[in-house]
């Protein structure tokens, strides 16, 4: 059997292994016993979320002459503070900021910005200059350094297809769909894959995902949900992560996506449902996860690959380069970092980024993960001001 066909066959780093299979079970026995002190969850805006209709500089008139289409009416935005506020989706967002748990990085970016979904989602997951390639993704990187010996969740992507972020040298990190669905793997016998010593990667991934799938099935197995969450995909995915965290899984870094912002067309029903979505997801993880005295040790990340441009297309926006960056809990100032968008000095139509992605990354492993960013190829200064 070839490589190809092999990794077709299992599924290996994604979606194929949602339920293990039974030629997998009772391959691994190994437990890695890791604790950590925080864990980061990110949350993935895909698509190119529209920064300044989510986070709104309504004080400015050339937000309202630049969008005539899409801008939003004043007399509905909401958490009006020093020129901007909030989309009047995102009410629970508002209150968060008003408990001071809330912090939004303004005009976060990259120099020489993509405007492809594709390639700025590559830039962002492996923390690359806009001209430079990498294989391995810069939370998969940081796992590679962090975990002297393999550990099979050191990261979890709530998702149905892997994320290049996590991905790195050694599969310290697992993509699933359902973890309620993982079966024990004292259920079947063990089945010897081969002695063909080309096989060893094979062994050692399944081995991983075998090691994994029981970590989360003792986390479950220990933990309750204790609030509400909607029934978006969202909403499933975060309850999942909250389940993992109070379970006391221990992993570094959790990870999920958020689809549907391209809005190049119908924008402000799109948006307004989809900031809906993210708004009463976050909102629910944020009380159980507050509930459960927690808050200090979890921080969330929202962010998507790009933002809009700043003059609507007629009935949406178009693909754009800087937007805001949000962190919610992990000892966050609540602070609102930088400046507010400036619309006269714009580049192409486009916002100026003010912020580089890759100094939140810096701020975020330095002080959350108790790691040297350096250490992973992010040479940027540490934001100051988020924790």
């Amino acid at each position: 059997m070839n490589r190809r066909n092999f990794l077709s066959l299992t599924g290996t780093f994604t979606s194929g292994l949602l339920i293990v299979p039974d030629i997998l079970h009772k391959l691994g026995t190994h437990t890695s016993g890791v604790v950590a002190d925080s864990c980061v969850v990110f949350i993935q805006l895909n698509g190119g979320n529209d920064g300044l209709n989510t986070f709104i500089p309504y004080d400015d008139p050339l937000y309202y002459e630049y969008r005539r289409n899409v801008g939003i009416p004043k007399s509905e935005i909401i958490g009006k503070n020093a020129g901007m506020g909030w989309h009047p989706a995102l009410k629970n967002w508002a209150a968060i900021q008003q408990n001071g748990d809330l912090c939004v990085v303004q005009n976060v970016g990259y120099p020489d910005p993509n405007r492809s979904h594709f390639r700025s989602q590559e830039i962002w997951q492996t923390a690359s200059d806009s001209q430079q390639y990498l294989n391995e993704g810069w939370l998969g990187r940081y796992l590679d350094i962090h975990y002297k010996e393999h550990h099979p969740t050191g990261g979890v992507n709530l998702d149905s297809i892997d994320n290049l972020a996590l991905k790195g040298k050694e599969p310290n990190a697992i993509t699933i769909k359902d973890p309620d669905r993982f079966r024990s793997k004292n259920e079947t016998e063990a089945t010897k894959l081969s002695d063909n010593p080309q096989l060893d990667f094979v062994r050692k991934i399944a081995h991983s995902i075998t090691e994994g799938a029981e970590e989360i099935r003792k986390a479950l197995d220990q933990s309750t949900t204790e609030i509400s969450y909607p029934k978006s995909a969202l909403g499933k995915n975060l309850e999942w992560i909250a389940r993992l965290i109070k379970g006391n899984l221990h992993s570094n870094v959790y990870y999920t996506s958020h689809n549907g912002f391209d809005t190049h067309d119908n924008q402000l029903t799109v948006h307004k449902n989809k900031l809906g979505e993210l708004n009463e997801a976050v909102f629910a993880f944020y009380q159980e996860i507050k509930k459960a005295g927690l808050l200090s040790q979890v921080t969330i990340v929202v962010f998507s690959e790009f933002g809009r441009r700043v003059k609507d297309n007629g009935n949406g926006t178009d693909h754009g380069t800087a937007a805001p960056l949000f962190i919610i809990g992990g000892k966050t100032t609540g602070k609102v970092i930088g400046k507010n968008p400036n619309l006269e000095q714009l580049i192409q139509g486009d916002l100026q980024h003010e912020i580089d992605f890759r100094s939140v990354y810096a701020r975020l492993l330095e002080q959350k993960l108790a790691f040297n960013p350096n250490q992973i190829g992010i040479t940027q200064s540490p934001l100051t001001g988020i924790f």
